[in-house]
């Protein structure tokens, strides 16, 4: 394999972290979704709610996540074209960025808009198997915690100023402190070019300071070969090292309510604990930086005693915190309790895709990377599953909690009986590779 371990090279993997937030934090999450769905589809014809729509235009796209996605990696691998994956793949998404520029405050644009933001979040996800495929070219087994810990905070950090750049100088107001018109969304578009330049800035230096990998010789990488590949390795894999296969399963499960945690945590803030829409910016600023504070933390942890402990201790306190939530009122136990639930969410997230960048088979980064996504995708309905049971049930938000809680803890339970100690990935691939 093609590495290198320099602290350049990875500050400047790391970059695409930072950089993608744009795309995560801003077009899927905060700011621009909400403008499709609230503003530009506010008059579509029909009785269907335009959140609906819009949940499943994105449910459409993960469904083609999950299937193609090992495919992807595991064609990039073969090709020795992990780096120019990512920059083929990231490159589209923000294309697909700059396009949403053009979608006007009008009902006749909400399914081109939507259309485009679902191609992209699939275009995006196709970039970051190759790009967490790349944790094992730019980390030594002495310190793939802290890269992967480093990366992960910086997404987080990037995620922070990039929304407080868009509130203050583009959305607070009339049109933000530049005073930009707000006819036909024009601030919110404006928001999307200011997005995808600055994914596409901070992405630069992963492009050309990472290295390529080379091709894997008589492999063939044509989707119908990859495939059959595919689901022999899978049973080689099973045979040879089950807790990859275990992990994969656990992973899905908790990052789901890891997932869950940030998806309902703005609602939960306003309609349970009485915290203003101002006050939700600020914790939601407050929340990214402690878990970016966290996964920093946790990667020196990871590296002294293994991923596993920061796994099981970040779930096991997250329930912990997400009960006494059940028990509690007013803003003043929400603001430490839900600051300390986010200080887990970053140390579970980094110390997972560590764990797996030292089990997965060498050569075999991009398949698994994939497969790690496509897991995640295959469970997604989870947490949002759980909140809406518990809450019908008891007639309560709060309640909700209890269903995240319960996500986070089978993923706990599960994540137990994967076994302690991670193989050697060079002993893996040699009892996995298909001739």
């Amino acid at each position: 394999m093609s590495a290198r371990t320099d602290r350049a090279t990875v500050v400047s993997w790391a970059s695409w972290d930072w950089g993608s937030a744009a795309f995560n934090a801003v077009m899927v999450t905060f700011i621009y979704s909400v403008y499709l769905v609230e503003s530009v589809g506010e008059d579509l014809p029909g009785d269907t709610p335009t959140s609906t729509w819009f949940s499943a235009a994105m449910a459409v796209a993960g469904v083609v996540i999950a299937v193609l996605a090992p495919v992807q990696g595991r064609r990039a691998d073969a090709k020795g074209a992990r780096r120019k994956s990512l920059i083929a793949w990231t490159l589209v998404t923000i294309a697909l960025m700059v396009g949403q520029f053009f979608v006007r405050d009008d009902a006749s644009w909400f399914w081109p808009g939507v259309i485009m933001l679902a191609v992209a979040a699939v275009t995006f996800e196709f970039a970051e198997v190759s790009y967490f495929a790349q944790l094992r070219q730019v980390s030594t087994p002495d310190n793939v915690g802290r890269v992967s810990g480093f990366g992960w905070s910086a997404g987080y950090f990037g995620g922070i100023f990039l929304l407080l750049i868009c509130y203050v100088g583009f959305i607070s107001g009339e049109g933000g402190t530049l005073g930009l018109p707000t006819d036909d969304g024009m601030n919110i578009r404006l928001v999307a070019l200011l997005s995808a330049g600055w994914f596409l800035i901070f992405a630069l230096p992963t492009f050309l300071r990472v290295p390529e990998i080379p091709a894997q010789p008589n492999e063939d990488s044509g989707y119908a070969q990859s495939y059959r590949r595919l689901f022999s390795e899978i049973r080689e894999l099973w045979h040879a090292d089950r807790r990859t296969i275990k992990f994969l399963v656990a992973q899905a499960i908790f990052r789901d309510g890891l997932a869950g945690v940030f998806s309902f945590g703005a609602i939960l803030a306003v309609t349970v604990y009485g915290l203003s829409a101002a006050d939700v910016l600020l914790f939601g600023v407050a929340a990214n930086v402690v878990a970016a504070l966290g996964s920093l933390a946790a990667g020196f942890i990871d590296d002294r005693l293994g991923p596993r402990p920061v796994i099981m201790w970040s779930l096991g306190l997250m329930v912990a915190v997400a009960v006494a939530l059940l028990f509690v009122d007013g803003p003043a136990w929400f603001w430490p309790l839900g600051l300390a639930l986010c200080l887990f969410v970053g140390p579970a997230q980094a110390a997972s895709r560590s764990f797996l960048a030292r089990v997965a088979p060498e050569g075999r980064e991009g398949q698994m990377f994939g497969l790690y996504i496509t897991t995640g995708r295959a469970v997604s309905w989870m947490s949002p599953a759980a909140f809406a049971i518990f809450t019908w049930a008891f007639g309560t938000d709060r309640a909700g909690i209890a269903g995240i809680a319960l996500v986070l803890g089978i993923g706990m339970i599960v994540f137990a009986f994967v076994p302690r100690e991670p193989a050697r990935p060079k002993d893996v691939a040699e009892r996995t590779r298909v001739n």
